[in-house]
């Protein structure tokens, strides 16, 4: 005699885990915020009485009475105790630092054709005839042990055999990967150009005129009323220290969207000579960026 199983779901139920999210994040919310949710009906209730009392004449009337009586110090005492007190509750709520959220990111991925082996890049090197044979085994056994694999991505720039290190070349891979990111981090947030209030770039050493901000501003559209600022010459730090500047700037201006775009250009970067120090660069490096997008909108919280 048969006996009969229920079916078993192998799929995996995400309901527990997204309602656990939410009521983490209302948690978070109401702890952050639960003094200003506290003294707001408070202030409120006070002012509507004290409003209240002025209009049916009972402030009038008890100021009468404290002029009549020895209680004139002690009522100004309390009411300027008062005020004090109301003033570091308002100052307190409006010096408060505004929340930054953290809208979504987009990591940039080269094209297929850009795609460069680890024996490629050898022979790429070689046929440059910029380096002697101590320099080209250097760079080999640099790049085997580095972990780099046979999938990662170089200009074609650089591919190319003769190499094109021109100033146009470098604008031309980052602007390829640069307006690509954004592009694809604005279609997957919604966020149309315009509404962009800050716009940081970040690149260590390949720096032009017009900056890099301007010319994504330029190349999106956005309103001349966006900031901008071109970070330059801060090494691998400089990704932090751009998402710390939109951090402040977000402080600054309320209700606005900052873009930070980091990248490295190889074309500029790429050194010819001998020394080892700075052949590390050509072996390590890849094309690679991204494009965050942060905000202190309400909106973002959830």
């Amino acid at each position: 005699m048969g006996t009969s199983h229920n079916p078993v779901s192998w799929h995996a139920d995400y309901t527990s885990s997204i309602a656990l999210k939410y009521i983490k994040r209302g948690y978070t919310t109401l702890c952050r915020h639960g003094v200003t949710l506290l003294l707001v009906p408070v202030a409120a209730s006070l002012v509507l009485e004290l409003g209240n009392m002025y209009q049916t004449g009972e402030l009038t009337r008890l100021w009468e009475v404290a002029k009549q009586t020895d209680l004139t110090f002690n009522l100004v005492s309390a009411i300027v105790c008062c005020s004090v007190l109301l003033g570091v509750l308002v100052t307190m709520f409006l010096m408060q630092q505004r929340p930054v959220y953290l809208v979504d990111y987009h990591v940039y991925r080269a094209p297929d054709s850009w795609k460069v082996s680890r024996a490629q890049f050898d022979q790429i090197c070689a046929a440059t005839k910029n380096f002697g044979e101590d320099s080209l085994q250097f760079m080999s056994k640099v790049l085997h042990r580095s972990g780099l694999g046979d999938e990662t991505y170089a200009p074609p720039s650089l591919t190319n055999v003769p190499m094109d290190l021109s100033m146009s070349a470098s604008r031309t891979e980052f602007e390829h990967i640069a307006f690509s990111a954004v592009k694809d981090l604005l279609n997957k947030t919604n966020v149309q150009p315009r509404q962009i209030g800050i716009v940081i770039t970040n690149s260590s050493l390949f720096n032009t005129t017009p900056s890099l901000s301007a010319t994504i501003m330029n190349h999106f559209k956005m309103s001349s009323k966006t900031l901008n600022y071109n970070l330059a010459g801060m090494g691998c730090s400089a990704g932090v220290i751009a998402i710390d500047l939109a951090r402040q700037m977000l402080q600054l201006y309320p209700d606005s969207y900052a873009l930070v775009i980091s990248t490295e250009n190889l074309t500029y970067n790429w050194y010819p000579g001998t020394n080892k120090g700075m052949l590390m660069t050509n072996t390590l490096f890849r094309v690679g960026g991204a494009a965050i997008l942060l905000s202190n909108k309400r909106k973002e919280t959830w």
